[in-house]
């Protein structure tokens, strides 16, 4: 009995009553309080952004707002508490935070794209789907090299050096395929086809041949694929078409942009070793008949 007498005492000392202060002294406090936590949210804004932004590769002074909307929140609730605390003033008070509610409720209603851009932009921030400079594929095979992203859109860069500028509320919604995001080897698939008359070891081999010998293929084995002599470029006959055996090279690169240089220089050199060596690539055929002229009845 004593020990919860002891603890709601303590209790009471904690709590400070704010009654017995002065009204100009409360409304300093409040207005310190709030500038006090104003300052923590920012500096915790800030360190967050620029984190990353880092990571994101993005100007950090975009996201500034963020800050300066989360002052401006803190503040309007202090301010609010102080009018609600006067009993003069209180009913003006409810009215302002009924004002104010109604007021946020209409311009949300009214900018409802813009909002959704915002959020899905603060979104990106914190989650980092992406970065600047990241190689992204889209649905709708839009594809492209990110070159900025701002809290409202993500722009684009595609290989034809053209802008899609793409909202941060469409781009969330997407499944996105990021080539960059943790490790950026690339196994690219090759596709060869040969006829049944050619050797199938001897073009497994010229494939091999000229795809190590690239620059800039790389050996992207496991230590138990080296243990169990795993060849560096694996062939695989993948199936057998109406007039050619189809094969099917997995060679490895370091990015997705040595990958891609990788597939079309061993085409080419495959297909010019082919050639020298006697390993056919068919292609149709097609025979026309002539009918011969008939003669006519009569």
């Amino acid at each position: 009995m004593v020990g919860a007498v002891t603890s709601r005492q303590q209790f009471r000392f904690m709590a400070i009553d704010f009654s017995h202060f002065p009204r100009p002294v409360v409304y300093a406090i409040v207005l310190v309080l709030a500038f006090l936590l104003t300052l923590w949210v920012r500096r915790f804004i800030h360190r967050f952004v620029n984190d990353s932004s880092i990571f994101l590769k993005v100007d950090p002074t975009k996201y500034n707002f963020i800050k300066n909307a989360a002052s401006l929140i803190i503040f309007s609730l202090a301010l609010f508490l102080i009018i609600y605390s006067v009993p003069e003033f209180r009913t003006l008070g409810t009215t302002l935070l009924a004002s104010a509610g109604i007021a946020t409720a209409v311009l949300a209603f009214a900018s409802q794209a813009a909002l959704s851009n915002i959020i899905s932009g603060v979104f990106i921030v914190i989650f980092k789907p992406f970065r600047v400079d990241d190689m992204i594929r889209l649905e709708g095979d839009k594809a492209g090299v990110v070159e900025d992203i701002t809290l409202r859109h993500t722009v684009i860069r595609d290989f034809q050096n053209q802008r899609i500028i793409v909202p941060n509320a469409v781009i969330s919604d997407q499944t996105i395929i990021n080539a960059h995001i943790g490790d950026e080897k690339m196994k690219r698939h090759l596709f060869f086809g040969i006829s049944y008359d050619s050797n199938i070891d001897k073009a497994f081999q010229i494939i091999q041949e000229e795809a190590v010998k690239h620059p800039l293929s790389i050996d992207a084995r496991t230590p138990e694929e080296i243990k169990s002599d795993w060849p560096v470029v694996k062939c695989r006959v993948i199936g057998f078409g109406d007039s050619s055996i189809n094969i099917r090279a997995d060679v490895w690169a370091a990015s997705p942009e040595d990958s891609w240089e990788v597939f079309c220089d061993v085409n080419k050199s495959v297909k010019e070793r082919f050639d020298a060596e006697g390993i056919e690539i068919p292609f149709p055929y097609r025979t026309i008949v002539y009918k011969k002229d008939l003669p006519k009845n009569g």
